[in-house]
């Protein structure tokens, strides 16, 4: 007998297929239309979002993020440059889109923390992430033994220490043929 997570999850592990296919497609009209950060009532994902540590409780909020996809577009400089080192091609950010996205969650919401995020959406333009923010202040979380720890931290998602921050400081690898990436690529990159 599988529980109603286990089929949430099957479903979107093809989104383009299926019902979420299907809603997924009136969803993006949707959400185009919408502003880039928007509060919503409850999660896309209710199984991921439960995975990654949500809760519905006083005190933690799911926001929607709209991010634009590909590379950042640098304006091109005035004066001479040989083509090649105008820099305005094929500049891509350090960070993820991901993570991009959590930090403009944060700054939307200064007094929260972000606790994690996943991705819901995505079309040829941009791509769209649901932020879990907790309120660090509030009483429901300091008492709840899962969540208390983050009262404590502060700035979490601007120094890389979210799920999607770790992943783009390259700390996913662990052991031998690690030793260079970190503190960080840059570091190891002039001895």
């Amino acid at each position: 007998m599988k529980s109603a997570y286990a089929y949430i999850r099957e479903a979107w592990k093809r989104p383009w297929e299926g019902y979420v296919g299907e809603l997924m497609w009136e969803r993006l009209q949707q959400w185009r239309r919408e502003p880039a950060v928007v509060r919503i009532e409850r999660p896309t994902r209710l199984d991921r979002a439960r995975a990654l540590g949500y809760k519905a409780k006083k005190g933690i909020i799911v926001v929607r993020v709209r991010i634009r996809r590909g590379g950042r577009r640098a304006t091109r400089p005035k004066r001479g440059r040989k083509t090649k080192n105008m820099m305005v091609r094929r500049l891509t950010p350090k960070k993820s889109l991901q993570w991009i996205a959590e930090e403009r969650a944060a700054r939307k919401y200064p007094n929260m923390e972000v606790l994690n995020s996943y991705w819901v959406g995505e079309d040829g333009r941009y791509k769209w992430f649901e932020v879990i923010l907790v309120d660090r202040s509030h009483p429901a979380i300091a008492s709840d033994k899962q969540l208390a720890w983050i009262t404590t931290k502060k700035g979490r998602v601007f120094r890389g220490l979210t799920s999607a921050g770790r992943k783009s400081r390259g700390l996913r690898r662990k052991g031998r043929g690690a030793e260079k990436v970190r503190p960080s690529l840059r570091a190891n990159f002039r001895k």
